[in-house]
């Protein structure tokens, strides 16, 4: 079987990915019932919150009038609400406006009774969007360990072990703010493995870790700890409600979106277009060079002995990879991956590979991702681009920005996390 545009057939699958876990297909399912006394306050951080708080809007069967909230989402992710107030602030770094949203979200769910309702829009990014520094801390400290952590390859586990434990909100803090009243928690999971807890660092959700693992993830990867952060932690002054706190009894939470239903997705419709599709994994994790020097290997297998599966076919796969930056240049997690991946395939005929971040946003650059083509390789040369030298300046976006490869799709408004996938025919 031929496909005519093999380029065109990726990105499709990769909108219907996206499509998959939007917050208008996903989350009307899981809305609970609105109280039949107290009133409904809607509290959310993320990517996705601002369009999650609008679904909630527009399929609320509870009197309206009772409908009222604070969600933050990233600059540009905003949407139309009527009811529930939508604050813009910075991500992955924190900013002064995250942190007046966040204060105000805890000051909005003092003196709740048992007779209202919280409902809780959480999706990736909401953990540099809600930032509360706990007491102590200040957010210029917050933010001078937070680029350090996402220059070092710490995995998203650790770096949200560390920012619940200087934080004043996350970690189940603000669930304990919320005092008496039930507490839903609906999240759109951007983690490998799915954790709720670990979810933009679950402020409604307990949480096992500790401040001392805190401190040794800061210690494992050599950052500057200041002095007030690390008394904060020696002293268990930043220490976080555990699983077996009475409070979350009484509390619920529902995991709406996940990477595997967008992968999924992306498979059925490859087979509903004649091609079979192999789902690798919802949760790979590691360098993101690496892990495309892995991908390129198997493609070439499949290509060259159709082994393990026999081509053509679409291989899928999801989670979170990471950079550690050493070099000066632009460029993301799926952008690394993928000039890695076509540096490994030295322009094996028949493979295209796509990678992308459901959020619309690779890193903190404008493009969701990038694409390539047997072909990449001998374009570049043409161009004098050196993917070795690129890649070891941590320089992907500049290589595929300059072969106009970027894919560039503005915010989706979800977040599952990387999104990738190969065609070998």
């Amino acid at each position: 079987m031929t496909i005519p545009d093999p380029e065109s057939f990726l990105r499709s699958l990769y909108k219907t990915a996206v499509d998959a876990v939007s917050a208008e297909k996903c989350l009307p399912a899981f809305l609970p019932a609105a109280p039949s006394k107290g009133r409904t306050l809607v509290i959310g951080a993320g990517k996705g919150a601002a369009a999650m708080a609008q679904v909630v809007e527009q399929h609320w069967q509870g009197p309206r009038s009772h409908l009222s909230g604070l969600v933050v989402t990233r600059y540009g992710h905003g949407a139309d609400c009527q009811l529930i107030e939508v604050i813009e602030a910075a991500h992955p770094v924190p900013d002064a406006a995250g942190q007046q949203a966040a204060a105000r979200i805890l000051q909005l769910v003092q003196g709740l009774t048992a007779d209202d309702l919280v409902l809780c829009l959480i999706s990736g990014g909401g953990s540099a969007l809600l930032a509360l520094p706990a007491a102590g801390i200040t957010l210029e400290q917050k933010q001078q360990i937070n680029k350090a952590l996402l220059k070092s390859g710490a995995s998203i586990g650790e770096m949200n072990c560390v920012r619940k434990h200087l934080s004043a909100i996350k970690g189940g803090k603000l669930a304990l703010a919320c005092g008496a009243a039930r507490v839903v928690t609906l999240l759109i999971s951007d983690v490998p493995g799915d954790e709720a807890g670990v979810i933009a660092s679950g402020p409604t959700l307990p949480d096992a870790t500790t401040c001392a693992q805190a401190l040794a993830i800061l210690h494992k990867y050599a950052i500057a700890i200041p002095a007030a952060v690390e008394q904060h932690l020696r002293s268990g002054a930043g220490e976080t409600p555990k699983p077996d706190h009475p409070l979350f009894a009484q509390h619920q939470h529902h995991i709406i979106a996940t990477a595997q239903d967008a992968l999924d997705a992306a498979a059925s419709a490859a087979r509903a277009a004649g091609i079979q599709a192999y789902i690798l994994s919802d949760g790979i994790e590691g360098e993101a060079r690496d892990v495309g020097m892995l991908h390129a290997a198997l493609a070439k297998q499949i290509a060259d002995k159709n082994q393990p599966f026999s081509k053509p076919c679409v291989v899928l796969s999801g989670g979170e990879t990471t950079v550690t930056v050493r070099g000066k240049g632009r460029g993301g997690r799926n952008a690394e991956f993928l000039l890695s991946l076509a540096k490994t395939l030295g322009g094996h005929p028949g493979i295209y590979a796509l990678a992308c971040d459901t959020d619309g946003i690779d890193g903190s650059e404008d493009n969701a991702g990038a694409i390539c083509a047997p072909d990449t390789l001998e374009r570049a040369a043409s161009l004098g681009l050196l993917p070795a030298a690129m890649l070891d300046n941590n320089d992907g976006y500049s290589f595929f920005a300059a072969l106009d490869d970027l894919i560039v799709s503005g915010p989706t408004l979800t977040n599952v996390n990387d999104f990738r996938a190969m065609l070998i025919v």
